[in-house]
């Protein structure tokens, strides 16, 4: 990882760690995604290749968008690392519960435009949580780990994207998971349009319906 010092493993991920360390007297966020031996070899390159190189391209595109993210500063496609500037502040998960009403509807409706502008952009996140978003000494909400991310304009990415940020809210925010969600889509919803908007929760309702389905099948 060239002239980093590797200090601490501060998350072990499926599909990569990260690493906080110094980089050229930067402190810095390393990225490794790891070999995974249930693939075979030459698929498991290919995939670690492409998510290497995607990445970065969709936290470039989001910044493009008006979607903070941070600096990603090198990447290396052979040992299939990403260094990026570690972002000071306090992610959204460790706030939202301990917020006042009308602090969690400013900090909501500002992911709600975030996701908007993304998804107006054609860029779908992949793990919209509370996690993956940090609130910086500037107030700004920088979006973070697009591992999972793609580019598209279908409907059903979007609203898949939106009902994993509505499951998280419900899951780590449970007791303020719906007025989140509402403010969410309030502020997406300033960035998409009405209509557009509609659609979305059109195709979340659908998606819930079919886990409902599922789950009544299985009792």
């Amino acid at each position: 990882m060239g002239n980093s010092k590797l200090s601490t493993v501060i998350k072990k991920g499926a599909e990569a760690n990260l690493y906080l360390a110094e980089w050229h007297d930067r402190k810095v966020i390393i990225k490794k995604r790891l070999p995974k031996k249930y693939r075979p070899p030459r698929l498991d390159e290919q995939i670690r290749t492409y998510r290497t190189v995607h990445e970065p391209q969709l936290i470039h595109g989001a910044k493009q968008a008006g979607v903070p993210t941070p600096l990603v500063y090198q990447v290396n496609v052979k040992e299939a690392t990403i260094i990026m500037e570690f972002i000071e502040g306090k992610q959204v998960k460790e706030l939202l519960n301990g917020q006042s009403e009308k602090e969690r509807k400013h900090v909501c409706t500002a992911i709600g435009r975030a996701i908007g502008r993304l998804h107006k952009n054609g860029i779908i996140h992949g793990d919209l949580t509370t996690s993956n978003m940090i609130l910086d000494p500037e107030e700004r909400i920088v979006f973070v780990d697009f591992g999972l991310g793609e580019k598209t304009d279908d409907l059903e990415a979007k609203a898949v994207d939106l009902h994993l940020m509505k499951r998280a809210l419900q899951s780590t925010h449970y007791r303020v998971a719906q007025d989140c969600f509402n403010a969410v889509m309030d502020g997406y919803s300033s960035i998409i349009g009405l209509g557009d908007t509609r659609e979305v929760l059109g195709k979340i309702e659908e998606i819930e319906s079919r886990g409902r389905y599922v789950a009544d099948r299985k009792t």
